[in-house]
């Protein structure tokens, strides 16, 4: 009874629905347009191109993702600076040729004692705008300080105390120190002062910016030292643990003298044109020797080194 009841309800509803569609056709009444819109036809994020794919033509990565949608981040092509020390020496001092040789009573040194007192002006406007920014500057103590900046920064760079040395030198000199002693040990040795130290010339100049003010001293210190260094191998290179040498230099100390929190570190040195040439670097170099059979030794007093060919080059 049940089955038969639910077969009339179910053609009663198919009879219902074609006589309802069939008034629609004969009215003509049609149903508004669908609520949903296709919002996602389109795919609006960037999908890199596979990385095991290889042999393809590369494509245009900035263009495919303007395409999607993606906007690339502007790349500057400026170089950043550092400001905490100054980009070299301003106005570097021209040492005079003899110096620590001639005597002041001689006639050249009395020439150039007077040439110092003459340049000397520039140098005490310096130092008036070095006191306004640090009161307690002074050219008596101070160079005295600036060879104990020395002495430590290079006592930092033979123990290699990274972090000590760079509270020690500039951003410009730290490169400048330890470019080339990778896999090689130094031995230096601070002996004692020939001269006392002193300041022979002070600079106060700025960059970027009138006001961004940098303070540059020149000290002349003449000193004996050791200096020894070895390669990877433990051979020397350069010089000598024992023998001393007397040394004269003009060491450039540098402070940034706006940073209330800045202080007085190494810069840089000055060299003189007419210094003696340093002494050449012994390098330890493999020389190829004969192909030997299992069973030959080698006899090293009856082997002539293979000569280089000549080759032809041009500047």
């Amino acid at each position: 009874m049940a089955t038969s009841i639910t077969r009339t309800f179910g053609s009663l509803r198919i009879v219902a629905h074609r006589s309802l569609k069939n008034a629609e056709l004969a009215l003509d009444v049609r149903h508004p347009g669908p609520l949903f819109l296709p919002v996602r036809t389109k795919k609006r994020y960037f999908i890199p191109p596979a990385v095991s794919l290889k042999g393809k033509k590369e494509e245009n990565l900035e263009a495919k993702a303007r395409a999607a949608g993606i906007v690339f981040r502007q790349q500057y092509l400026e170089r950043s600076i550092n400001i905490s020390c100054s980009a070299g020496v301003f106005d570097p001092y021209i040492p005079p040729e003899g110096d620590a040789r001639l005597s002041t009573l001689s006639k050249e040194g009395l020439k150039q004692r007077t040439e110092q007192i003459r340049q000397s002006a520039a140098s005490q406007l310096a130092i008036r705008k070095i006191k306004e920014y640090d009161s307690q500057f002074s050219t008596k103590t101070f160079a005295e300080q600036a060879q104990e900046i020395f002495v430590e920064a290079h006592n930092s760079l033979t123990h290699f105390n990274k972090e000590k040395l760079h509270s020690l030198v500039t951003e410009r000199c730290y490169p400048e120190m330890t470019r080339g002693n990778r896999y090689k040990t130094i031995r230096w040795r601070f002996v004692e002062s020939l001269e006392p130290p002193r300041v022979v010339h002070v600079r106060c100049p700025d960059m970027v910016t009138k006001g961004n003010l940098y303070g540059q001293v020149t000290v002349r210190m003449h000193s004996k030292q050791t200096l020894a260094i070895y390669d990877r191998f433990g051979r020397l290179m350069l010089g000598s643990e024992e023998q001393p040498k007397d040394v004269l230099e003009y060491l450039v100390i540098e402070r940034h003298l706006v940073n209330p929190y800045s202080r007085w570190r190494l810069h840089g040195k000055i060299v003189p044109s007419w210094a003696p040439p340093k002494d050449p670097i012994i390098k330890t170099v493999a020389i190829p020797g004969p192909d030997l059979k299992p069973g030959e030794e080698f006899d090293a007093l009856n082997y002539e080194v293979p000569k280089p060919e000549a080759v032809q080059w041009n500047k």
